[in-house]
């Protein structure tokens, strides 16, 4: 019996130090060295490229509404995902509504995803036609001309996955940076 018990023991420890050491430790060395900006979050010096980021102003490109919640405003923790409303929702008309008021008084046309969240709540991407929208506004707002604010737009479109997965999207704080190097 305690020949088994012994070859149990090692065993259990042999897999333990394959599957809970070297394994994780290989595929974190791995993704470090192949895919280190995506490991490490995407980041730039404004934030990540997967998670949106909130822009004020009509000099900004206007991601969709984040739908993080503050929970404890003493500490400021931020949960995202956690309040995702029905379509018959009474705080989804209003937020909405409040939404569009905000874009037109910038000199955005509103659209369907300008004034409602992502269903991650924290979706960074709109379309390009959300983008189109937005261009004489901000070109307004800096002083650029139009065409050179829509070509920036043109040139942040990503195309869809291998090509037939998803629909075509822009980074709104890719384009964002590239248009903070414009002036």
């Amino acid at each position: 019996m305690l020949l088994h018990l012994r070859r149990s023991f090692i065993l259990s420890a042999i897999f333990l130090v394959l599957f809970g050491l070297a394994y994780p430790l290989a595929g974190t060395g791995l993704a470090q060295a192949f895919f280190g900006h995506q490991a490490n979050g995407s980041l730039t010096a404004n934030g990540s490229t997967l998670i949106g980021q909130t822009w004020t102003g009509p000099k900004w490109f206007q991601g969709r509404p984040d739908g993080t919640v503050l929970t404890n405003k003493s500490d400021q923790v931020v949960v995202s995902g956690t309040n995702q409303p029905g379509p018959l929702s009474a705080a989804l008309e209003k937020s909405v509504v409040q939404q569009a008021e905000v874009l037109k008084k910038e000199g955005i046309i509103p659209t369907n995803d300008l004034v409602t969240t992502s269903g991650s709540l924290v979706d960074p991407d709109i379309s390009p036609s959300d983008g189109y929208a937005q261009v004489d506004a901000v070109a307004a707002a800096r002083g650029l001309p139009p065409a050179t604010v829509r070509q920036t737009v043109a040139s942040h479109v990503h195309s869809r996955e291998l090509g037939f997965l998803g629909a075509p999207y822009v980074d709104v704080l890719e384009l964002n940076d590239a248009l903070a190097k414009l002036g």
